[in-house]
């Protein structure tokens, strides 16, 4: 090993385990770990993991050239509440935009219904004088002399944050400049979130939402930042740290710091980009991505090895898959689905004596009652221990003590109003009710989609993926998984092989016949200008590709389609081609065109980025061969409903070629591969797992 090799690091910071991979300059994966997440000081966890990926390649900080970080942090702070006490500057005049909402209730019939929580209350909603209209023009002057009051009242509500968003200012953000300049400069500590740098997009309501999501955790995220940079570099990295976003590139820490809402689910992001990537060496371009971890599951659709993604999404809803009754966020994001349903989510009885599971989760402390870290209640974890499912002596890479006992007694301190219920039908209880729930909430995600899960392979990763795989495909339709190489720390492998990438989305109102093209090509260079200073900032001299957007609509519609344009300045010819494209996608969405309609375009988008990693085909494996297992294992098996003995296999020892049937246990450092006893598997030519149900598709 020479001072001349260099490798990247990339780290996952989960609610329950922290994890870490180091990969060499030619894309392999050298080490991985999963260590503890310590929720009091994340970065002590990061930092374990980063010393003991390290360790066994022998490498220094020094030789680090590239570090990613991704986290949940933003994500549990606004699901948990635990932000800045945030105030709102509206104009005059529109100071209940919050209260109005969308002017109607998510649940209608509902006479108890929980709205939901959006951070401000109204006497902390205050307002200003000034507009402008929809073109930018100003109509109205701001109300400088007023900003005095303003401070005031900032002062008594002894506000941490504001969230500013003025009218019309994704179209004239003037006024936002000015007014935030002149409250920094009388309250230098106050964090302040602008809506035309946060979300410059139409409708107010979800770009108020935005901004102050934004302020809400932009002191923590920003302070965690800076603590997280300075530690690691005390340590000797001298690289700079690119983090995660939730629309699947990478940005700078500066750009994360004063925009952290583009951080919540950027691990999630992570685990959809490997999955994408992993579909495209298999030659399968019909996925569902399965993301198991210790505090929460995600399930992400993949078409034509793209992620499906999204530019809204909802925040803490007050009814857990109700659209509408959570905080509305307006920024690129990969879409998926997420559920309370992990390794740590805790088990018990409702008031009928139903067994439920979750959301609630035991994270990394206490943890599982088999960790023996204090944690008292039953968990999935705990469940799949008593089953037999989890080898104690190998899981987490022998850094964690199993106690099984510890597991059975709570297991049954948990159902002790039901005597008749034996700790092993308890257990499987646990097991089907979260896998029920996995199951359940993918084909939900699917049907609002228009797709159907049958037809699709799951990529299955994280920490229990790979463990509830084959029982979640079963109850979803799914005949087919895959279980990559280190599915265990799924999600920061595919850090590794995100671009770097910024993406703006910006509103100019205008209809195909009115369209300026000169000004809506000096709008988009403006656009790219911006996109192209931020990603060039975490990638210096590397090649950049431009993708442009419009989202195009028929006048008086509520949303809009989104149509690619060509990477270059538009001429008048090109109206015609856009009309073309937008019926031909509304015609596949909706059936037919509407003919004769007046086509508008409501919002325009720029996405600059690094060249993504090619991927290419998976090598082609031998003739097959039956694999030999190591040992023998008790397991309560879910198909036949009684104990039996399951093979065994090191995963480390298995090749390209061989195969094996359930039911069987696949271990390896950071997870292990249930094979259920309806389920054959084998070792493709990247040594990925491929499981296939019997009697289904192949």
């Amino acid at each position: 090993m020479t001072n001349h090799t260099t490798f990247r690091v990339a780290v996952d910071i989960g609610g329950t385990f922290t994890d870490t991979v180091l990969m060499n300059q030619l894309g392999a994966v050298l080490a991985t770990a999963k260590t503890p997440t310590t929720p009091a000081n994340p970065t002590d966890g990061a930092m374990h993991g980063v010393r003991d990926v390290l360790a066994p390649a022998a490498a220094d900080w020094a030789q680090i050239n590239g570090f990613i970080h991704g986290t949940t942090l933003a994500t549990n702070a606004l699901i948990e509440r635990r932000g800045a006490r945030v105030a709102s500057i509206t104009t005059k005049g529109f100071r209940d935009i919050l209260e109005i909402a969308y002017e109607r209730r998510y649940s209608q019939y509902d006479i108890n219904i929980e709205k939901p929580d959006l951070l401000v209350p109204r006497a902390r909603s205050f307002t200003i004088g000034g507009r402008m209209d929809a073109k930018g023009n100003q109509l109205e002057a701001l109300d400088e002399a007023g900003v005095e009051d303003l401070i005031d009242q900032l002062r008594t509500s002894k506000a941490e944050a504001v969230a500013i968003c003025l009218m019309h200012s994704y179209a004239a953000p003037a006024h936002e400049h000015r007014l935030r300049d002149m409250l920094q400069a009388q309250l230098p500590g106050l964090s302040i979130s602008i809506s035309s740098d946060v979300s410059p997009e139409a409708r107010e309501f979800d770009r108020l939402c935005t901004t102050i999501a934004n302020a809400y955790i932009q002191p923590m995220m920003s302070q965690y930042l800076a603590d997280f940079a300075r530690q690691f570099e005390g340590e000797g990295l001298q690289c700079p740290i690119l983090m995660m976003t939730a629309g699947g590139g990478m940005t700078t820490l500066q750009t994360a710091a004063a925009l952290p809402i583009r951080l919540v689910e950027s691990g999630p992001a992570g685990g959809a980009i490997l999955a994408a990537r992993i579909a495209q060496r298999a030659g399968t371009n019909q996925v569902l991505s399965f993301d198991m971890g210790g505090t929460t599951a995600k399930l992400c659709l993949i078409d034509d090895y793209q992620p499906q993604s999204a530019r809204r999404f909802e925040i803490a809803r007050a009814a857990r898959f109700i659209k509408g009754s959570g905080m509305p966020v307006r920024i690129p994001v990969l879409e998926m689905i997420e559920i309370g349903a992990g390794g740590g989510s805790i088990a018990s009885l409702d008031r009928l004596g139903r067994i439920q599971v979750g959301p609630q989760s035991a994270g990394s402390e206490p943890g599982p009652a088999a960790f023996g870290k204090g944690g008292q209640e039953a968990t999935v974890t705990d469940a799949d221990i008593q089953q037999g499912l989890i080898e104690p002596a190998s899981f987490a890479e022998g850094r964690l003590k199993i106690d099984t006992s510890t597991a059975s007694a709570a297991i049954d301190i948990c159902f002790k109003e039901l005597p008749d219920l034996s700790i092993n039908e308890a257990a499987s209880g646990i097991s089907e009710i979260v896998d029920e729930s996995m199951a359940g909430a993918g084909r939900m995600h699917a049907v609002e989609s228009g797709k159907d899960l049958g037809a699709r392979t799951m990529i299955a990763f994280g920490g229990n993926g790979p463990l509830h795989a084959t029982r979640v495909a079963r109850r979803a339709g799914v005949s087919r998984i895959l279980i990559p190489r280190d599915p265990g720390v799924g999600s920061a492998v595919g850090f590794l092989y995100a671009p770097v990438s910024f993406e703006i989305v910006r509103s100019r109102y205008a209809t195909l016949k009115t369209l300026d093209i000169d000004g809506l090509n000096t709008f988009f260079d403006g656009m790219i200008h911006e996109a192209e200073t931020v990603v060039g900032a975490g990638a210096r001299d590397a090649e950049l590709h431009t993708v442009r957007t419009a989202f195009m609509r028929y006048h008086g519609q509520g949303h809009e389609i989104e149509i690619a344009l060509p990477d270059r300045h538009l001429t008048p010819d090109d109206l015609g081609h856009l009309r073309g494209l937008f019926e031909a996608e509304y015609r596949a969405q909706f059936s037919r065109a509407v003919p004769g309609m007046v086509i508008e375009v409501l919002n325009w988008s720029v996405r600059v980025a690094t060249q993504a990693d090619s991927s290419g085909q998976a090598a082609e494996a031998p003739d097959q061969v039956a694999a030999t297992p190591q040992r023998q294992h008790s397991i309560q098996c879910e198909v036949t409903q009684t104990r039996r003995n399951a093979a065994v296999y090191d995963r480390a020892l298995l090749s390209p070629g061989q195969h094996l049937s359930g039911p069987a246990l696949i271990v390896e450092p950071q997870t292990t591969t249930y094979v259920s006893a309806d389920f054959d598997a084998q070792i493709d030519g990247d040594a990925t797992i491929i499981l296939t149900r019997k009697g289904g598709p192949s």
